[in-house]
């Protein structure tokens, strides 16, 4: 046991001092001159603080999100129906699941819309 802690130790010994000696963390003089060329290396632009994309990918991915859910209440609410057999309160209810699944599908679509349209005027 004593000789894996210490096999353990050592590598990670190691480890750390061959990263502290790579070139990367060589050439840099403060943190923000390594935060950059990180961000330079993998692509990124380091002074781009233009929030529009951002907002419209999270509102493109929660809408994605809201028709798949509006999607699988719309054919919850269509084998409820179709189960129904006739039963008055059965149907009412598939009913309304249907509708507020459309309903909801119809709010988000304005919304979407609204907010490209706020985050276009914006940027």
């Amino acid at each position: 046991m004593k000789n894996i802690k210490q096999l353990i130790i050592a590598s990670m010994l190691v480890l750390g001092i061959g990263f502290m000696a790579t070139p990367a963390y060589a050439a840099c003089t403060s943190g923000v001159d390594c935060i950059n060329d990180g961000l330079e290396a993998t692509g990124g632009t380091g002074g781009s603080k233009d929030i529009g994309p951002i907002i419209k990918d999270i509102v493109n991915a929660l809408l994605f999100i809201l028709a798949a859910v509006a999607v699988i209440m719309i054919v919850i609410g269509g084998i409820r129906y179709t189960i129904s057999q006739g039963d008055s309160s059965s149907v009412t209810s598939a009913k309304n699941t249907i509708l507020y699944a459309v309903i909801g599908l119809v709010v988000a679509i304005l919304a979407y819309a609204i907010v490209n349209f706020v985050v276009d005027r914006l940027t």
